[in-house]
């Protein structure tokens, strides 16, 4: 906290009966004109200016911000809290347990590894729909969460008792985002200091790109990975540049028929063609207090798929009503008020002394114009207009089914016969019958909705989107509608909030007659934790090589992620998702094709069942209250019975079980020394993987299912660990050997050093043959050679996933050469202690002739001993036959502390070391 106040702005803030310290930003000349994501910072800088990593130079930096010019000077951001889910959560509870021994093994005290920020956890990533469709399936997935995730919970309950400040949301109760901004988020922070209260501007970081969120609020917070996070919590700041801030203004009303699904997948696609990576987008206009609370979390959430760092809302009397709503204090609300209007920080666009921010750029969307979408059937940013989705999923599915190489025209269509989902047959392709487990036939088809999922922080936190399902079903069901027997059916709530306001407007039983029963509270389908489909489903599905597609009210859809029978997803509205499952197909023309007929033989069209805004409004109206919020996380820290029921263990060192397979010592700091060894160049390293553009952290990342004859499904076998107890790899990240691998694993991984081979294979130099990714980096290792990964544009993108630079660091890899990064994941590499670099601008391995074979030296990191960032180093690629390739090749350390970061083996290494030797 500040140590110098060079501003004077240190003052007080009278609210009520209460006194609250504060740093003003009127202290700071030219602050006043900054966009409100900017003034957050300002603050931030303000308050903790110490003289030496925070400097009077910094705060003035950002009040003379040009929004013209390229971001070129570092800042030191110190996060109010951090906030994790279990998947990237575990490891950092497990990094910071590692941590307290190491820092004993150098002499010092294990107790100064404690979080110094509030830290929360949510567990939300570890239930899996392996029961659908009936009214027992929430009880039966909790009860089989419980039995794969036992250790690991054992384990984060040790971590709530032996950490000082560290909290976690049982199982059971939400998803991370969702809990964060219904209970978990302040707007305004206080905290005590020297004895005295002090305000300050909610700010956090997450282990979740997602995290973003929480911008909805008014929060200036986004994604980190594990390794940033668990910095942020021992006090280290995140090292950043003044970025540019985009400027969305929002005019207009949504129309009847449209909803904020809608909106977020087309500002997806505008921002994402605009180009806003590394950028924060700020919403502002007239048209902002238009747009409900909920609607602007759904925006902000899905600022990862349109690549800005944040996309945040001002604090307004819309984010203080949704306060009040959600349980927040009256206390509470008054600081929120007085502190942003105090600070310049309250958006009133119809105040006659405000004056509008100057932005870096600007875009403007007109609400009224929003048509409805879909997006897919790969990327969030490939919206589809719901009109046509029939069309363009014929366009691509070839891509997916080869030997489907044309649609039948029109003329041809006419001569099927009519049926209740005509476009089943009148696509002329062939079918499959199938008999399921319950003894239900049917056939399948390309195209076949397999999934169709209600789930993820996205869409679960808006009761309009949410609500608006639920009616349709509840007049589906009138009409007699029924989702079609192939479809696997769930709704996972993102709180229980969600369920209470479903019982209380009497709509649940709608929506389990369609089949779209509770299932848990977590993100399940969207992250991949979708369950197995019907056993003989999936049988025929693999058999007869079908691209079955999946619909879910979710933020990703990256190829292989949903499911692995499933090729082809979709991201939808909620009402949309019971729609898809009513249809049964993607080749279904919502205008044109009946989801049924009544009795008397007329079509029903999805616009006979589709609610009206007027409905949706006055069932939110009579069915949600303050009450809700308020009784559902009274004791949202004690969990259930379950939780409570888990022995605990003590002491300040965690006690590792040797047999475990779910949390391990990982060997970060095996060896360490109290000061690092000198930084050197790189030479004879192989190349481990060459990968095309778009490689996501998805496809580096162990993620989803274990296969049984994996590395990993291996070792877990060799372990004792029977097959139908491997659970996923995101519930054994505290496992690293597991993790190690899974890296590279995706089924949808292309390494071009292999032809037409997918998944995690590699061409093995040392033994001259294809191998598995894992085998060939520990056969590299056993004869001392480096590794490399070749990789295009944006490499890297997609969520913040800790273990994508982890296994990528522990096979060995010392650089990873692309055209382009992603801005988080770059940021862990470095925090690894691997070399990001990439291709002189234009350039690319294919245009300068790589193929993977060569051996590369990379000289003039040594340059980094002297304190110097080199801004280039020289590699050279040696071909089998003797001739090299040489570039000079762009060093992505960005700033000074990632530079340190990278001297030291890493971050934690770096945040180690300064403990010690302070």
């Amino acid at each position: 906290m500040s140590s110098v106040d060079t501003f004077g702005s240190k003052g007080t803030l009278e609210v009520g009966e209460n006194s609250y310290e504060i740093f003003r930003l009127s202290a700071v000349e030219g602050a006043e004109r900054l966009p409100y994501s900017l003034k957050i910072l300002a603050e931030n800088l303000l308050r903790t200016e110490d003289g030496a990593n925070i400097t009077a130079d910094h705060v003035r930096a950002i009040a003379a911000w040009d929004p013209d010019a390229q971001p070129d000077t570092e800042i030191q951001f110190t996060p109010g809290r951090v906030i994790m889910q279990d998947f990237t959560g575990v490891p950092c509870v497990v990094d910071l347990a590692t941590m307290r021994e190491a820092v004993a093994d150098l002499g010092g005290d294990p107790s100064r590894i404690n979080p110094l920020a509030p830290a929360e956890m949510v567990i939300d990533h570890s239930v899996q729909i392996d029961v659908a469709g009936r009214r027992d399936a929430f009880e039966r997935n909790v009860e089989f969460e419980y039995q794969r995730n036992h250790e690991r919970y054992q384990f984060l309950r040790w971590g709530q008792t032996a950490f000082d400040d560290f909290k976690v949301v049982p199982p059971g109760t939400g998803i991370v985002h969702q809990v964060n901004i219904e209970f978990l988020a302040r707007t305004i922070m206080t905290r005590e200091v020297g004895g005295v209260l002090r305000a300050y501007p909610d700010t956090c970081v997450g282990t979740d790109s997602h995290t973003t969120m929480v911008n909805g609020l008014g929060v200036l917070g986004w994604g980190v990975g594990g390794i940033e996070a668990e910095a942020a919590m021992l006090g280290q700041p995140v090292s950043m540049l003044i970025p540019r801030v985009v400027g969305f203004k929002l005019s207009g009303q949504i129309p009847s028929g449209v909803t904020a699904t809608d909106v977020v997948l087309t500002i997806t696609q505008m921002l994402r063609q605009h180009g806003v990576v590394g950028k924060f987008v700020e919403f502002y206009g007239a048209g902002v207090a238009a747009v409900p609370l909920a609607n602007r979390a759904t925006i902000g959430n899905m600022s990862p798929e349109f690549g800005s760092t944040a996309a945040i809302f001002p604090i307004d009397s819309v984010t203080v009503d949704y306060l009040r709503l959600t349980g927040r204090s009256e206390e509470q609300l008054a600081l929120v008020e007085a502190y942003a209007k105090e600070q310049g920080l309250w958006l009133d666009p119809t105040d006659p002394s405000y004056v509008e921010p100057v932005f870096s750029e600007y875009l403007e969307l007109d609400l009224s114009t929003v048509v409805p979408s879909i997006a897919g059937p790969k990327r969030p940013q490939d919206r589809i207009e719901l009109s046509n989705a029939k069309s363009a999923f014929a366009r691509d599915l070839p891509t997916y089914a080869p030997e489907v190489v044309d649609v039948v025209d029109e003329a041809e269509k006419e001569s099927f016969p009519a049926s209740d989902s005509p476009a089943i047959h009148a696509n002329g392709r062939r079918t499959v019958p199938v008999t399921d487990t319950n003894g239900k036939q049917f056939d399948l088809f390309h195209g076949a909705v397999a999934i169709a999922s209600i789930t993820s922080c996205t869409n679960t936190s808006n009761p309009s989107v949410m609500l608006a399902a639920a009616l349709l079903a509840k007049k589906a069901v009138e009409k007699g509608l029924e989702a079609k027997p192939w479809v696997k059916t769930s709704m996972a709530p993102g709180s229980q909030v969600v369920t209470n306001y479903y019982e209380k407007a009497g709509l649940w039983p709608y929506l389990e007659k369609l089949g779209f029963h509770l299932v848990g509270y977590g993100c399940a389908t969207c992250i991949g934790n979708s369950g197995p489909l019907d056993e003989k489903v999936s049988e025929a599905v693999n058999e007869h090589d079908l691209s079955v597609v999946s619909v879910l009210s979710g933020n990703r859809n990256f190829e292989g992620r949903i499911n692995p029978d499933v090729k082809m997803n979709y991201l939808a509205s909620p009402p949309l998702v019971i729609a898809y499952a009513l249809a049964g197909t993607m080749e279904f023309d919502f205008e044109h094709d009946p989801l049924g007929r009544n009795e008397d033989g007329s079509p029903i069209f999805l616009r006979d069942i589709w609610p009206t805004p007027e409905e949706v409004q006055a069932t939110i109206d009579s069915s949600i209250d303050r009450a809700m919020f308020t009784k559902d996380y009274a004791d949202v820290f004690t969990g259930d019975e379950r939780w409570r029921a888990l022995s605990t263990p003590e002491g300040n060192t965690f006690e590792w079980d040797e047999q475990s397979t779910y949390v391990r010592k990982p060997p970060y700091f095996e060896g360490m020394s109290a000061q690092p060894s000198p930084v050197t160049d790189i030479s004879g390293a192989r190349v481990l993987a060459k990968l095309g553009d778009s490689v996501t952290t998805d496809h580096i990342s162990p993620a989803g299912s274990i296969k049984a004859d994996s590395p990993a499904g291996v070792y877990l076998a060799e372990h004792g660990v029977e097959r139908r107890d491997f659970n996923s790899y995101g519930s054994r990240r505290g496992n690293h050997e597991v993790m190690i691998r899974g890296t590279f694993a995706n089924i949808r991984l292309r390494n071009q050093l292999l032809d037409n081979v997918e998944g995690g294979f590699t061409f093995n130099f040392v033994k001259n043959a294809q191998d598995t990714i894992y085998d060939a980096a520990q056969d590299y290792a056993a004869a001392g050679t480096p590794l490399v990964i070749l990789g295009g544009k944006e490499y890297g993108s997609g969520s913040s996933r800790d273990w994508a630079a982890k296994g990528t660091a522990l096979l060995g890899v010392k650089a990873v050469i692309t055209e382009s990064f992603e801005r988080i994941h770059r940021s862990n590499l470095i925090g690894m202690g691997v070399l990001p670099l990439q291709f002189p601008a234009g350039e690319s391995a294919g245009s300068l002739g790589l193929d993977g074979t060569e051996t590369f030296d990379i000289s003039g990191v040594t340059a980094l001993n002297e304190g110097t960032t080199p801004s280039t180093v020289k590699v050279t690629a040696t071909k089998t036959d003797g001739t090299s390739v040489e570039f000079d090749a762009v060093v992505r350390i960005d700033t000074p502390g990632e530079a340190d970061y990278y001297r030291n083996g890493g971050i934690l290494q770096y945040v180690l070391r300064s403990l010690v030797n302070d």
